[in-house]
């Protein structure tokens, strides 16, 4: 007689802020999966609703309760959690019918209060999920976190107050995890964390046995390592310390991708030291010179905030002067916003509204004419190429180069590329760009 199968409950997820959130809720989902819980693709035919919450900036907060609001409103049974954890209280105040607030990378007790409010019949023929675990990103490419927490203190950040101190994860652990995500079909490893260089101080760079030999729980060690396994190997939040100098000879070496994203925040000494970062961006700019001379093709991507409390025209004239010598790849800029808990907030001389506008304008049209400069210089050249999306109908495709991360940096467009597949790494020669992306054919075989 056949066995029939008990129906699991479904999960909905919504999932906000940054990479390591996405993170977060691929790891909830993952143990959920393993459970035999079902994921339900919208609010109607889920049992329980997951809000993986971002409390970074009070825009996001807002975005946050906006979207708890939204699966209360079309689903009823919602469980928050994430960064704004930290606000229990205050969520609770707002939405009393949730079923439960956790904080971020709880991950057991999102799990238990899932089992609570959804319990799951009995059954060993449910309990399957991929050894990969589940994902939230194309098959492609995965987000790969290699520690939890920040040791900085910066002025206008709230993180150490969400995640915590620095936690690295045990490098063969990190190495475990990659080699199953590219078994599973991972073209490129996107690493992340709030401060990738420092990953295994806390640990004192601890060495882990790993295929017969050790691995220190270091930077340059573990980039190594993943540029063995056959993918790319995109670093995201590097801060600029001594040894990021090792890892650059890995990327000419090709075991690296020629990338890395570095948040400098901005360059005029006396804005740093108010945001309490480190103030040496001459330095700095000699240092990129010299990663250059090592690999020519280096991508560098940062953020800048403008508008910081104290921030004088003579102040953003600096940045303004930096940024057209240090010559960046891709640039990303935000207003300031004061942020709820922020140091910042207290500080004197706050910049007007009209003030920030206009600066955010005059650096966003700078970085975009040294975008479009630099990519111009890409033009017949052959350059590699992942590809993220193929258009059946126009037989065109859109991927990345090296230099471009998902979601953040820009994109090649493809014609006469029908006959490739996501995920594919090809040759393309570029024929011609803009301001953000590059156009080009794939090059014969």
């Amino acid at each position: 007689m056949a066995t029939i199968l008990p129906s699991p409950p479904k999960i909905g997820m919504v999932s906000l802020g940054c990479p390591k959130n996405l993170v977060d809720s691929e790891r909830i989902l993952t143990k959920l999966r393993s459970d035999g819980y079902q994921m339900s693709p919208d609010y109607a035919g889920a049992d329980v609703v997951l809000v993986n919450t971002c409390g970074f900036l009070d825009s996001a907060k807002e975005e946050s309760l906006e979207a708890i609001g939204e699966a209360i409103a079309e689903n009823g049974r919602v469980i928050v959690t994430g960064c704004m954890g930290k606000e229990a209280e205050m969520i609770r105040a707002k939405f009393p019918n949730v079923l439960a607030v956790t904080g971020a990378h709880q991950y057991e007790e999102v799990v238990g209060a899932v089992h609570e409010a959804a319990p799951m019949p009995p059954s060993a023929f449910l309990n399957l999920v991929p050894e990969s675990g589940l994902k939230l990103t194309p098959r492609h490419y995965s987000y790969l976190k290699i520690s939890e927490g920040c040791n900085h203190r910066c002025s206008f950040c709230i993180i150490p107050s969400l995640r915590g101190d620095l936690v690295s994860r045990r490098p063969d652990a990190i190495l475990r995890e990659a080699e199953k995500l590219v078994a599973a079909g991972t073209r490129e490893l996107l690493v992340i964390s709030q401060d990738t260089s420092a990953y295994g101080i806390d640990i004192r760079h601890q060495p882990r046995e790993w295929h017969g030999r050790e691995v220190r729980a270091h930077m340059t060690d573990l980039a190594r390592e993943l540029g063995s396994l056959g993918a790319w190997v995109r670093l995201h939040y590097v801060y600029p310390y001594p040894h990021v100098d090792q890892v650059v000879p890995l990327m000419a070496e090709g075991l690296v991708t020629p990338y890395l994203d570095i948040p400098f925040q901005h360059a005029s000494p006396s804005v740093l030291r108010a945001m309490k970062r480190p103030a040496n961006e001459a330095k700095v700019l000699e240092r990129i010179k010299g990663w250059r001379a090592i690999c020519p093709d280096i991508a560098i991507r940062s953020t800048f905030v403008v508008g910081f409390p104290g921030e004088t025209e003579a102040d953003f004239a600096y940045l303004m002067d930096w940024l057209e010598e240090a010559q960046l790849d891709r640039v990303g800029a935000f207003r300031f916003e004061p942020v709820e808990g922020a140091a910042a907030n207290d500080l004197p001389n706050p910049v007007p509204e009209a003030v920030k506008e206009e600066r955010y304008a005059r650096l966003m049209n700078l970085t975009a004419r040294i975008s479009a400069d630099k990519l111009a210089a890409k033009v017949g050249r052959t350059l590699d190429v992942i590809i993220d999306a193929i258009d059946n109908e126009s037989g065109g495709a859109t991927g990345r180069s090296q230099a471009d991360a998902p979601e953040i940096d820009g994109e090649v467009h493809l014609r006469d590329a029908g006959h490739l597949a996501q995920g594919d790494i090809i040759a393309v020669e570029i024929e011609d760009a803009d301001e953000h992306d590059l156009f080009g054919v794939p090059v014969s075989p």
